[in-house]
């Protein structure tokens, strides 16, 4: 069977923002026969996954971890494309390197599940056997969750999830009270592990102590799946996320800033919806507080805001027509804001992989740090460094080496009061600059690059002050709000408005959560609603040209370049046939 038709006839759907979220609904939904518009306030497409080039080196501003693999398959599938046709992946080994200050020997990890477990073996004896079977309920959770949570829009509970869950309800019920912290630390005795076990929660925009064990699923990921890399970075994806967004009819325009989201009274709906999606309308970028004749109105039956959900919410809609309003926003966590260096060094610096994590010892003063007082940058922090000109050489210009350092710091406060922004060469606000000095003297330390600061011949810095101005980014944080127990999954909010009839949200600020693989799936049930597809599976997948049967999957990619497509869940594995 074919794809299914459209429930409805062809609509006018205007997306708003053009990050990984917003092209892949504008690309799924122009697939789908509607007339789709994109729209982005920047000229440069991607959203948090930006890139920025300078004298001949190339940073992802955003993502650089890609994880959940079939995720990627998956949604290429939807558009009967192959992801290998597109980007090139390279299998990163070791997968990721953790430097300790007080470690005498670098850690490295994400090779795989066999070699993940003989790291463990070699820092402590037993550890090796509690990581395997850790490894295992890690799976099962994750196949649990991307079998019957992430795919869904919430609107009810099918019996297939049913027979998968109940069979496990106390285990789930343990997973959801027990704190990735706790998990980790009746596993492993040793300090370095437990972190490495627990750091996965910072991916969540969360901390170990926050986090519920059910995310221990992460390391199936990381520990046992391995970690790849996009030739030419994340960008490379946004630029065919793009070229398939076009070819499907999908129209852009950059430059434009969604000021207001038009509504129009309505008969109260279903779910209390009072009033009907319109339109939108538009400013020049930069213009947005000086609308004036410059503004716009673009019509539309369905709008897909994937920009940042208290922004739209709080900014973009009357009070009555907000489902999340701000007294809604101040009972929730805010994930970890960030500081950014983007550092173009002459020489090399072998001591690096593609992926280092530096952790401090008392990691808990950091997340302390970062969550309690004044917005402040942990001072010493627990950093993350990606050296992509390990694995590719466009990333850097000849005989030099790029940097990106994540260090994570407060959001802005709730009285305005921010760590700050960046700048280039030193010219970012002092907090900012001072935290980046203290990495790259971190970095040059632990990792015995000791003349690192001289080496530096491009600096930029970015701030939560820059997510908040570029981004619109709630309290300026780098991710979304975190996923604590009470912010995950349905408790997370909905992908629909509960008030207006026709608005839609995707992106990793609203379900199912942060990070690209989830804004994928947002995207996919955007789909699922604006079909009126109540389903909590993966859609099917459309078949390849000439294709009568799904093509044969092995249980992981075996080759660093040109590799079977990896077998996903049994949930992705239905793909609909001629």
């Amino acid at each position: 069977m074919s794809r299914p038709a459209p429930q409805r006839a062809p609509r006018r759907i205007v997306v708003v923002g053009a990050g990984i979220a917003g092209l892949a609904s504008a690309a799924l939904l122009a697939a789908d026969g509607h007339q789709v518009t994109l729209l982005e306030r920047s000229e440069q497409l991607g959203g948090r996954a930006g890139r920025w080039e300078q004298d001949g080196f190339v940073f992802d501003t955003g993502p650089s971890w890609w994880l959940m693999p079939e995720c990627f398959e998956h949604f290429f599938g939807l558009l009967g494309e192959r992801l290998e046709d597109h980007v090139e992946l390279v299998r990163l080994d070791p997968g990721y390197r953790v430097l300790g200050q007080r470690y005498a020997h670098p850690l490295d990890l994400g090779g795989g599940r066999e070699a993940s477990i003989a790291a463990f073996e070699r820092e402590e004896p037993g550890a090796g056997a509690a990581l395997e079977a850790y490894l295992r309920s890690a799976r099962e959770a994750y196949e649990l969750a991307t079998g019957s949570f992430l795919s869904t829009t919430f609107s009810r509970v099918s019996g297939r999830t049913l027979r998968a869950v109940l069979p496990r309800a106390g285990a789930l019920v343990r997973l959801l009270r027990e704190s990735l912290h706790d998990r980790a630390a009746r596993t492993v005795a040793d300090t370095r592990l437990r972190q490495v076990l627990g750091y996965p929660a910072v991916f969540l925009g969360a901390t170990p102590r926050t986090a519920p064990s059910l995310y221990h699923l992460m390391s199936a990921m990381d520990l046992g799946d391995g970690v790849r890399y996009p030739m030419g970075g994340f960008a490379r994806l946004v630029e065919v996320l793009r070229d398939l967004a076009i070819a499907r009819g999908v129209r852009m325009r950059t430059g434009v800033e969604v000021t207001a989201i038009r509504t129009a009274p309505r008969r109260a709906l279903p779910g209390g919806r009072r009033s009907r999606v319109t339109g939108v309308l538009l400013a020049p970028a930069g213009a947005a507080d000086d609308p004036g004749p410059a503004t716009e109105h673009l019509a539309a039956d369905l709008v897909v805001s994937a920009a940042d959900l208290h922004h739209t919410e709080t900014a973009l809609l009357p009070a009555e027509a907000r489902s999340y309003p701000q007294r809604w926003w101040d009972g929730r966590t805010s994930g970890p804001g960030a500081v950014l260096a983007l550092l173009g060094v002459r020489g090399t610096l072998p001591s690096l992989a593609h992926h280092t994590l530096m952790f401090t010892e008392d990691w808990d003063l950091n997340f302390a740090q970062i969550l309690e007082g004044p917005p402040q940058a942990p001072d010493p922090a627990s950093i993350y460094v990606c050296r992509p000109s390990a694995t590719d050489p466009g990333t850097a210009p000849p005989g030099h080496e790029n940097l990106f350092v994540l260090i994570p710091v407060s959001p802005d406060a709730l009285d305005g009061s921010s760590v700050g922004g960046g700048g280039r060469d030193g010219s970012g606000d002092a907090d900012v600059e001072a935290a980046v000095d203290r990495a790259i003297a971190q970095i040059s330390s632990w990792a015995g690059e000791e003349d690192l600061a001289s080496r530096i011949v491009l600096r930029r810095t970015i701030g939560p002050a820059d997510f908040a101005r570029d981004l619109h980014s709630w309290r300026g944080n780098a991710l979304g709000p975190a996923h604590t127990l009470r912010q995950s999954a349905f408790l997370r909010g909905s992908q629909r408005s509960r008030r207006v009839d026709g608005l839609l949200y995707a992106g990793g600020t609203t379900a199912p959560g942060v990070g690209v693989p989830m804004c994928l799936i947002s995207a996919e049930n955007v789909l699922k609603l604006v079909r009126g597809d109540r389903s909590d599976a993966p859609l099917p997948e459309v078949p390849l040209p000439g294709a009568e049967e799904p093509e044969p999957r092995t249980s992981a990619p075996s080759t660093d370049r040109a590799r079977p497509r990896p077998s996903p869940p049994a949930a992705h594995r239905r793909r609909a046939r001629p």
